[in-house]
């Protein structure tokens, strides 16, 4: 789920054009949680500006050769349904689906401080990198080092062994070697 810059909100969907003739619209999913729009009823749409998402009933929604189709209350003609492309859907980060043990949203970990175990800090999380198996955390090092280095860290329990997210703070403990993989 992309996360909006005011925090309070999170995407899971991206109005792509309108689809049909009563105002239906197909959506470009952003959530790794599609099942959700199976129960889903009320949504909010973001607006231009600064203006506070606009609450959306969602009065439909079903799954056409592959693409999410939402019909929402009250858009009942193309013309409508145009209007909506390109607006997100968002739910308040207080609805995201509940992740179990060890598993964590992109948005969380970006941002954490790195430390080793004794709290020597390594750097700052700027992106979660997906690999296919043990995704990468992308670690911009400690600015206070002379020969900082942006780092890859694994995200392995063996490496991070403590993650707290009410702090903002992984600690790692690397294997011999991995912090000085960059090192010219």
């Amino acid at each position: 789920m992309a996360e909006r810059p005011d925090h309070e909100w999170l995407a899971i969907a991206r109005v792509l054009r309108p689809r049909g003739r009563h105002g239906e619209v197909a959506v470009e999913v952003l959530t790794d949680f599609p099942e959700r729009f199976a129960a889903l009823r009320r949504a909010y749409l973001d607006s231009s500006g600064d203006a506070r998402p606009e609450l959306a009933e969602i009065a439909e929604s079903w799954w056409h050769q592959g693409t999410l189709v939402l019909r929402f209350a009250g858009v009942e003609s193309i013309d409508q349904a145009e209007r909506l492309r390109g607006r997100l859907v968002l739910i308040p980060r207080s609805e995201r689906a509940r992740l179990g043990r060890n598993r964590y949203y992109v948005w969380e970990l970006v941002g954490c401080a790195v430390v080793r175990p004794g709290g020597e800090p390594v750097g700052t999380v700027t992106d979660v990198e997906p690999t296919g198996g043990v995704d990468l955390l992308a670690v911009r090092a400690d600015a206070a080092s002379p020969d900082a280095q942006d780092l890859l860290i694994p995200l392995a329990e063996e490496i991070c062994i403590a993650i707290d997210l009410d702090a903002r703070r992984i600690v790692i403990e690397p294997p011999e070697g991995l912090l000085s993989l960059n090192e010219p």
